[in-house]
């Protein structure tokens, strides 16, 4: 992990300032990049100006995001039954505070505090607030679990999601990391390039945007001297 910590590093200080510093500034609320998870919340009432319904298998009010990831959820999909003939479903897509909230005290009440920890976020740390996040099943299977990782659609979106800006968030080996259980189902947008990045580095989305500030601090320290 180091070693491949070490090569983002060195790629993004070979960009420059300027690039670093547009990058940088995508990770602050509102932006493509920016982090959410137990120890970086977001506030009860951040709800995001341009969601859609996108125009897809299940698409509906649960399902909606931000304009730019649900155009890219429509390529994904629509390439997934060109090339395959797989027919992916958004199951679920932007969430409120409240909603978050239910589904996190309902959890709790299930399987217990430390368990429910583990596979559903508390309210204001769940990305899907950000509405960037999609949860997707099978046509046959809409069922949210790890079943989906080992389906040929499950596969297909894991292989390929990066071509269109999502990445796998919560990877089985990187629970440690995402404070998260292994969840094939659910994607992050993050925009092609980053996408791509994060995808052949095969590192936790926490690492990336610490690699992205690290950069920038190291590129304003080599300005100021």
């Amino acid at each position: 992990m180091i070693a491949k910590l070490l090569s983002l590093l060195l790629t993004l200080l070979s960009l420059g300032q300027a690039a670093v510093d547009s990058y940088v500034s995508e990770a602050s609320l509102g932006g493509n990049l920016f982090l959410v998870n137990r120890d970086y919340a977001i506030t009860a009432d951040y709800v995001p100006n341009d969601l859609v319904k996108p125009n897809v298998l299940g698409g509906s009010e649960s399902t909606m995001l931000r304009a730019e990831a649900a155009a890219a959820l429509e390529e994904m999909f629509t390439a997934a039954k060109e090339e395959e003939g797989y027919l992916v479903v958004a199951v679920s897509g932007y969430r409120s505070y409240g909603k978050q909230a239910a589904i996190h005290s309902q959890k709790v009440r299930s399987v217990g505090k430390k368990e429910a920890l583990r596979v559903s976020a508390p309210a204001g740390c769940s990305e899907h607030q950000l509405g960037l996040a999609m949860d997707v099943g099978r046509k046959r299977n809409t069922s949210l679990n790890k079943s989906f990782g080992d389906s040929p659609e499950g596969q297909w979106v894991a292989e390929n999601a990066h071509r269109f800006g999502f990445i796998i968030r919560y990877k089985a080996e990187w629970e440690e990391v995402t404070g998260y259980m292994y969840e094939p189902w659910h994607l992050r947008y993050v925009g092609k390039e980053h996408a791509a990045r994060i995808y052949e580095l095969d590192i936790p989305f926490e690492y990336y945007v610490a690699q992205l500030r690290a950069a920038q601090a190291a590129l304003a320290g080599k300005g100021a001297e």
